[in-house]
């Protein structure tokens, strides 16, 4: 799912730049899975896409504030092999940005009927959480950061005991890893799991690390290394730990920007990674081939994406096969 770049968000100024990135993405997803597109009313985006491409892609027309899909899109848990759909608050990273439209599509997409009928929904409003902000390794386990899920702008006044104890009713988790380390520059996110350490299996964990002693991450993410070495798996093993490169410094109006290669985004048959059009761009996909033998591994460039400080992980959200009803009257077929 992706929710597109219009001119009443932020992209305003950067617009064709930014829907040439969206293209860019959405016809990779297209080439290997279904791509459900939230769209503003009344605009069309079937001419980006060839004939054959729109036999996988579904549209469907919701008022939005921004493009974050990874946040304030669907969050999904399984009973059984039935998907449920978990409608989790959004408030615009702790009240930072409007969000008053981004936070009711995922209930507008279930009142419209774009899920399959065998799809439930769960009714989470009332606890803020952003799909970007926790990794899960699909067996349990939960990896995210104290400096986001403990920030006053999110959930207090719960405690670090409560919002475990939430996380774990809610997602059906047996344990959560707490990061206490870890940031990027220009982030507005207090500092998303998902440009820090991301889950490739259940024992391998893909992290930003920084070998520059000058850079000013150089601390924060030296000890954020030294928690993931201290982490073990469900079964008390080490985790297998793959460095990332950290990307080069952008800068945009005297801003340093996060950029960052753990956003990237898990497919069927492929994993796509952001890239900056720097040499480090190849050095983190040869690294996150390594996480990825069975998939290849493709670069797309989300420079434009880090403007408004977010990337490729960030723009997308997930659903489980099977998850869209495929004859809703929004799905676009032929011509």
């Amino acid at each position: 799912m992706v929710t597109w770049p219009h001119r009443d968000s932020d992209w305003a100024p950067l617009l064709e730049e930014v829907v040439r990135c969206y293209v860019d993405i959405s016809k990779e997803i297209l080439c290997r899975e279904r791509l459900l597109v939230v769209v503003p009313p009344g605009e069309d985006v079937t001419p980006y896409f060839s004939v054959e491409e729109r036999q996988n892609l579904q549209i469907v027309e919701i008022p939005s504030n921004d493009t974050w899909t990874r946040d304030h899109g669907p969050i999904t848990l399984f009973q059984g092999s039935r998907p449920v759909i978990a409608d989790f608050g959004f408030n615009g990273w702790g009240l930072k940005f409007a969000a008053d439209r981004d936070n009711q599509i995922t209930g507008q997409l279930f009142e419209k009927g774009i899920f399959h009928p065998s799809v439930t929904y769960q009714n989470r409003l009332d606890f803020i959480l952003e799909g970007g902000s926790v990794e899960s390794d699909g067996m349990g386990t939960l990896l995210t950061t104290r400096r986001c899920l403990l920030a006053p702008n999110r959930n207090q006044p719960m405690i670090q005991a409560a919002i475990e104890d939430a996380l774990k009713e809610m997602l059906g988790a047996t344990r959560v890893l707490w990061l206490n380390h870890g940031y990027l520059a220009g982030d507005d996110t207090d500092s998303h799991v998902d440009t820090l350490a991301r889950f490739c299996a259940t024992d391998t964990i893909a992290y930003v690390k920084c070998d520059d002693v000058n850079d000013e991450h150089y601390e924060a993410l030296r000890a954020m290394e030294q928690e993931l070495q201290a982490f073990v798996t469900s079964s008390g093993d080490p985790y297998r730990l793959i460095p990332l490169p950290m990307a080069d410094a952008v800068y945009e109006e005297g801003e340093r920007l996060p950029a960052t290669y753990a956003n990237f985004l898990i497919l069927n048959d492929a994993v796509l990674i952001p890239f900056y059009g720097t040499d480090k761009d190849e050095i983190a996909r040869h690294q996150l081939q390594q996480a990825f033998p069975d998939r290849e591994v493709v670069g797309v460039d989300c420079s434009v994406l880090i403007l408004q400080h977010g990337s490729l992980h960030c723009a997308t959200m997930q659903l489980p096969k099977g998850s869209l009803n495929v004859n809703s009257k929004f799905t676009v077929h032929g011509s």
